[in-house]
């Protein structure tokens, strides 16, 4: 089986597994994400921490980064710029959204345009050495990249529920692990940690 086709049947049964839960216990688990990464993820003032909107049954991580700009966050969301590239746009308490791309919404092109310090990374699957599978176009591995390039690596923690994890993730050399893992069971640093981020 080709590292394609592993990556496609690994993500099929990790979302499968996520879809399977229900609104009750997603919602139960995106709060418990709150909490824990409200009390555990440290915040520079004026950091720019880039979240995302949730789309069909992906953790709502909207009360974390509520949490997050409470405690001096700036706050930003990816747009959807062309097939390979993502652009972080400014959220603002009160500005208006726009349609984005993947049936959510953001800032419209207005906002102004961040660079993330911290990069809350939406997982399809994960595995405990922090290895991750996204939904396949390869968007935030090439964003994180061109950060890292440009001598301003982000802090990287991926998020998922805890169906989400697989045994192991087969990887690539230009994949990037997270070097940390927030789930509603807490933030795990992983084998990762402290590498390249």
């Amino acid at each position: 089986m080709s590292l394609k086709s592993a990556k496609a049947a690994l993500r099929r049964k990790a979302l499968e597994a996520r879809d399977g839960l229900g609104v009750e216990q997603r919602t139960e688990a995106s709060l418990a994400i709150e909490r824990i990464g409200a009390s555990r993820i440290d915040i520079a003032g004026g950091e720019i921490v880039s979240g995302f909107f949730p789309i069909r049954s992906e953790v709502d991580i909207r009360p974390l980064m509520s949490a997050l700009l409470e405690k001096g966050a700036r706050l930003c969301l990816p747009v959807v710029m062309d097939k390979s590239t993502l652009e972080f746009r400014q959220l603002l308490r009160g500005a208006a959204l726009v349609e984005t791309g993947f049936g959510t919404v953001g800032p419209g092109p207005e906002a102004a345009v961040l660079e993330p310090q911290l990069m809350l990374v939406p997982l399809a699957a994960f595995d405990g050495t922090g290895h991750r599978i996204g939904y396949g176009a390869g968007y935030y591995d090439r964003a994180i990249a061109r950060l890292r390039a440009a001598g301003r690596p982000p802090r990287l923690i991926g998020i998922a529920f805890d169906v989400q994890e697989v045994d192991a993730v087969p990887h690539d050399t230009h994949d990037i692990a997270m070097p940390a893992i927030l789930t509603e069971s807490g933030l795990r640093l992983t084998a990762r940690q402290g590498a390249q981020s």
